[in-house]
């Protein structure tokens, strides 16, 4: 360093100490927090609270007529819906399939069956909702979430902050902690062809131990 160089030329004696690799030095509010995060892991993803877990979830609905097109649980103009049993929101599904997946917890169809009349044109947000209270049980407490939707049309950047703000308030995560992303396929296949929009997400979610103290969805 700096400092052992000078004392070197100074003509004082300078000695290597082997130190702790995981002794970093903390400068910036981040430093603190990379910190905090190395005292309580292990390495591996674990900490002493739980672990932290990945889910990712994938979705994808017919569009036709006669249906509302609903996103992130936004109201899309456009001439056509997507088919479901729900509102068939498609973004939605994607980030309840990550969230599960993160949990453990299977899949949408598992916890809420199309062949189930409970669960006919219901909003996808009571469904995020409630995957918020099964994780909630399992101590666990969502990160962050980064989803893309995947349609040819209509254009969805106006919607996109309506999106964010909505499932950040369902899901009771700062909208920071949303990433919400919109593209086209370039006109190829079933999308570039307007028979359907798809929807992936990503979802980071801390999982306490059960004997720990367990976490909301935030």
């Amino acid at each position: 360093t700096d400092e052992a160089g000078l004392i070197e030329r100074l003509g004082r004696p300078v000695h290597i100490v082997v130190g702790e690799h995981e002794n970093v030095k903390v400068t910036t509010a981040q430093d603190m927090e990379e910190a905090e995060w190395r005292m309580n892991s292990n390495g591996k993803g674990d900490t002493a609270r739980g672990s932290r877990r990945v889910g990712q979830g994938y979705d994808v609905h017919r569009l036709r007529s006669g249906r509302d097109l609903i996103l992130g649980g936004v109201r899309i103009e456009h001439p056509r819906g997507l088919e479901g049993h729900s509102d068939a929101d498609v973004l939605t599904h994607a980030i309840i399939d990550a969230l599960l997946g993160a949990a453990g917890l299977g899949d949408i169809g598992r916890q809420f069956p199309d062949s189930d009349p409970a669960y006919k044109d219901i909003s996808s947000l009571i469904l995020l909702e409630r995957v918020g209270d099964m994780l909630s049980e399992q101590g666990g407490a969502v990160v962050n979430v980064d989803a893309v939707i995947v349609a040819q049309s209509p254009r969805l950047a106006p919607y996109m902050e309506g999106m964010s703000n909505t499932l950040s308030r369902v899901m009771r995560l700062p909208p920071e902690r949303i990433s919400l992303k919109a593209t086209t396929t370039e006109g190829l296949g079933f999308v570039g062809r307007e028979e359907g929009i798809a929807a992936q997400a990503v979802a980071l979610v801390d999982i306490q131990d059960r004997d720990g103290v367990s976490g909301d969805i935030h």
